[in-house]
């Protein structure tokens, strides 16, 4: 099990806390509210994924996300998806150029918007799926393959889509094994009635701050190789893996509610993502290791695209986020977990 022992690592630890509180300090002159989805997407970046955003029009994503590039001091890109874009517009195509010095004609790269370290797909599921697998397949290699080579995307790299849950006229929605690429999936809610007329008294008398940097990419990439060692018990691990396993109908582990409304539940990605997410936002807190209330905070976004609920569920109103918290409710954090025994084959 990986620790943090050294002092460096401790005051890092430090660090990351007052960078996040100084962050959220920023953020805080354009973004009214919405506290759970911002610690949400820093848990997604610090554990070095990506993060799917959806909410209905209006909620300020689009301005969420350039805000807290701004606050990164990290390069941004934003792509509008739409039903003619092709793969080569988001990762880049080779042309033909003429040598100024043999007269030659040769293919140079030219980077699509891919090439930034903040990426704001805005309705993605609004391009053909030929695009939505050349976004992703960058998303998970981390690079874009173009006549023959292979190039690096910038590090960091994290990609923050969004979709509207509304209309689906017109759009291509992912398929789950896309999803399951996404680290969380964040709901963006409406906001509460004192954030809205706060909203409103500072969009119409133009009152809008302007955000300084608070971290640099070099901060991000250290922060990220920290958690990495944060320290993980079994009791965390076990509970992680206890509502992953649950979640799975016609398994030993399964509630009877999860034979009666979950289709198909989640996979090891599943556990991955509890645990390191867990890390994170530990970290982000100032603490040295994850309990079992970082995994269970960060639980939703974890797992609200990894589990499909069945018709008879739809029917009877209950989705992933309500079966969710069944899952809590029905298996305990404080139960004694362990390693299982290996089965013989």
């Amino acid at each position: 099990m990986s620790e943090i022992q050294n002092s460096d690592d401790l005051a890092t630890v430090h660090r990351c806390e007052q960078s996040y509180n100084k962050l959220r300090d920023e953020l805080s002159k354009v973004i009214v509210g919405q506290g759970d989805v911002i610690e949400q997407v820093l848990v997604a970046i610090f554990a070095r994924g990506h993060a799917l955003l959806e909410g209905v029009p209006g909620l300020a994503k689009t301005l969420l996300v350039s805000s807290l590039a701004q606050a990164l001091h990290l390069s941004f890109k934003r792509i509008q998806f739409t039903p003619d874009l092709m793969p080569s517009d988001v990762s880049g195509t080779d042309i033909i150029q003429e040598n100024l010095q043999t007269r030659e004609r040769e293919y140079r790269f030219l980077p699509g918007p891919l090439f930034a370290n903040m990426i704001l797909a805005d309705e993605i599921n609004r391009t053909p799926p030929k695009t939505q697998a050349a976004m992703l397949e960058a998303m998970q290699e981390r690079q874009v393959s173009a006549g023959g080579k292979v190039h690096k995307l910038p590090n960091p790299f994290f990609v923050l889509a969004t979709q509207n849950p509304l209309e689906q006229e017109g759009t291509y929605p992912l398929p789950e094994a896309q999803l399951d690429r996404f680290l969380l999936h964040i709901r963006v809610d409406y906001p509460s009635a004192a954030d809205e007329w706060e909203v409103a008294r500072r969009v119409t008398s133009g009152e809008m701050g302007t955000i300084e940097p608070v971290m640099t990419a070099a901060d991000i990439v250290e922060f990220q190789k920290l958690v990495t060692r944060v320290p993980v018990s079994d009791q965390v691990l076990g509970y992680a893996w206890a509502l992953v396993r649950g979640s799975r109908p016609n398994s030993k582990e399964a509630r009877e509610f999860v034979n009666k409304w979950v289709n198909w539940g989640a996979g090891p990605r599943g556990v991955i993502t509890l645990v390191t997410c867990a890390k994170a936002r530990a970290v982000l807190y100032g603490r040295y290791h994850a309990t079992t209330a970082d995994v269970q905070a960060i639980a939703r976004g974890a797992l609200r695209h990894r589990i499909a609920p069945n018709y008879a569920a739809q029917a009877a109103d209950i989705n992933s986020d309500r079966l969710i918290e069944m899952l809590l409710e029905e298996i305990p954090a404080d139960r004694k977990y362990s390693k299982p025994a290996a089965v013989a084959v």
